[in-house]
């Protein structure tokens, strides 16, 4: 990293953390924001509406088929969250980043003013504006999570922090909704909302770069304003192929990269086929194909499904457990919003831990001369367990019937989803390469939307029924197997040396 640029690093690391957090995941303080639609009436009954105005209780009361709309807006903006991360992920691989962040922007805007001027008549536009919310805050952080190549050995750390501030996001519909309680309107808010897009538009010509932001770093590499008024044509191609240079080792093994001039022709001729049978091997075709890609899908799905279920129905379960208190319902709706905000804190644990295993692994690598992207691959494999096994204890907490027991759920679900999210894009970011980075994560996130949809069958059938908790429990037990097959992947690299004289 290059001291100049440095205070140029901070910034756009700082203002882009700021804008995960106030936009690109509000989408699931979705439980907070279903509160302050119930209690304006949006898809109420004639008579449920008179009672929510008339009534001083500080919600309306519960509808089945209220809930199922509801329900049925936030399946659907959670599908449009996964599922346009693959045609958006290909706009920012092809387009690059200002196209991206410009069309992220749009939407955003468009969807805030939307909501903003809807009202209890005009409730049906919310199946528009909130999907567009959606597709515009995950285009947010798909531009951000480049700007980890910018720090080297703390990539990982960068890649979980800005998905904790994507999931802590969700606590600015909280604030929406205690300003709403305090007679601040719903349309103040998103107007509010809607008027930020100018800070976005300014960090995106000013603190962010028109294309990517390669790794590894080359040499005085600047981008945003610096490189509008000092850039030339000469330095650009320089730092275009220093970084050619420095992706080439990167793919090359520690006894690959020590083959120097005194050495055998053939011998430097080795390094040099292996490399290019790699490149081949790593087209967009052969990641999708393989079974890394495959295991990684239904981790993610399998999980994510769950977390969407629990988020979806978080109403319905807390005034089912709650009798009907609408004041305890608010009480327990506060605190998981505010949990939620903790996801910022939680997710840099597991990137440090990534990180730290994958600079242990390496140094291992180097002794043993096994390959360093190996070394890396296996960094993941306690991230990956641990996921699983906190979303386990997640899913056993929410099958109990007691209310004050939800605190603890809560927790685990911050926790789970937290590491879920940074250790999914971490793990796509060293497990294949950079160049397919926006398609491959594109993807995986539009698979994992397909399986999404099941949750509202699921609500269908009642999320407090049993059948439902074991039947979700034991998939994500199923899910354990994606980190002990990488495991077994990387363990034949790191016992293959040993035999060798």
């Amino acid at each position: 990293m290059a001291s100049r640029g440095l205070p140029l690093y901070l910034a756009t690391l700082l203002t882009g953390l700021l804008e995960c957090i106030g936009f690109a995941g509000v989408l699931f303080g979705w439980t907070s924001l279903l509160f302050v639609f119930k209690k304006e009436g949006y898809f109420a009954e004639p008579w449920e509406q008179n009672c929510s105005h008339s009534s001083n209780a500080t919600g309306p009361p519960d509808s089945k088929a209220q809930d199922e709309k509801f329900s049925l807006i936030f399946t659907l903006a959670s599908f449009m969250n996964n599922f346009m991360t693959f045609p958006t992920g290909y706009i920012f691989d092809r387009f690059k980043t200002t196209v991206a962040r410009l069309i992220a922007i749009f939407l955003y805007t468009c969807a805030t003013l939307i909501v903003a001027f809807t009202s209890a008549d005009s409730a049906l536009l919310l199946f528009l504006a909130m999907p567009m919310l959606a597709v515009g805050g995950i285009l947010f952080l798909i531009t951000n999570l480049q700007i980890g190549n910018l720090f080297g050995k703390h990539r990982s750390t960068i890649i979980t922090l800005y998905n904790g501030a994507f999931d802590s996001s969700s606590v600015v519909f909280l604030i929406i909704k205690l300003l709403h309680e305090r007679d601040i309107s719903l349309r103040a808010s998103f107007l509010f909302l809607s008027v930020c897009s100018v800070w976005h538009v300014g960090r995106t010509f000013f603190l962010m770069p028109r294309g990517h932001i390669p790794y590894p770093l080359p040499p005085n590499y600047s981008y945003g304003l610096c490189s509008r008024f000092g850039t030339r044509k000469e330095e650009k191609k320089t730092a275009e192929h220093e970084t050619k240079e420095l992706q080439s080792k990167e793919f090359l093994s520690p006894k690959e990269e020590n083959s120097g001039p005194g050495q055998p022709q053939e011998t430097q001729q080795e390094p040099q086929e292996q490399q290019q049978q790699q490149q081949e091997q790593c087209s967009f075709r052969s990641c999708v194909l393989s079974r890394r890609f495959v295991l990684h899908v239904v981790w993610l799905s399998t999980i994510q499904l769950w977390h969407y279920l629990f988020i979806g129905t978080l109403n319905s379960l807390l005034t089912s457990l709650a009798g009907n208190d609408s004041v305890q319902v608010s009480a327990f709706t506060n605190a998981f919003a505010i949990t939620q905000f903790f996801g910022v804190l939680c997710a840099p644990w597991n990137g440090l831990l990534m990180d730290r295993l994958k600079q242990k692994y390496q140094k291992e690598a180097k002794k043993t001369g096994s390959s360093s992207s190996t070394a890396a691959l296996c960094s993941t494999v306690p991230s990956l367990a641990l996921t699983s096994l906190l979303c386990l204890g997640f899913i056993l907490c929410a099958s109990i019937p007691v209310i004050q027991l939800q605190y603890a759920t809560f927790i685990l679900q911050v926790v789970s989803r937290s590491f879920l999210y940074g250790c999914n894009a971490a793990f796509l970011t060293l497990a294949f390469p950079s160049e397919h980075f926006g398609k491959l994560f594109g993807l995986v996130m539009a698979l994992s939307a397909v399986v999404s949809l099941l949750q509202f069958p699921l609500f269908k059938l009642s999320p407090q029924n049993i059948a439902v908790y074991v039947s979700m429990g034991l998939a994500i037990l199923l899910t354990l197997a994606h980190p002990f097959l990488v495991y077994r992947e990387c363990r034949p690299e790191k016992t293959k040396p040993s035999v060798t004289p």
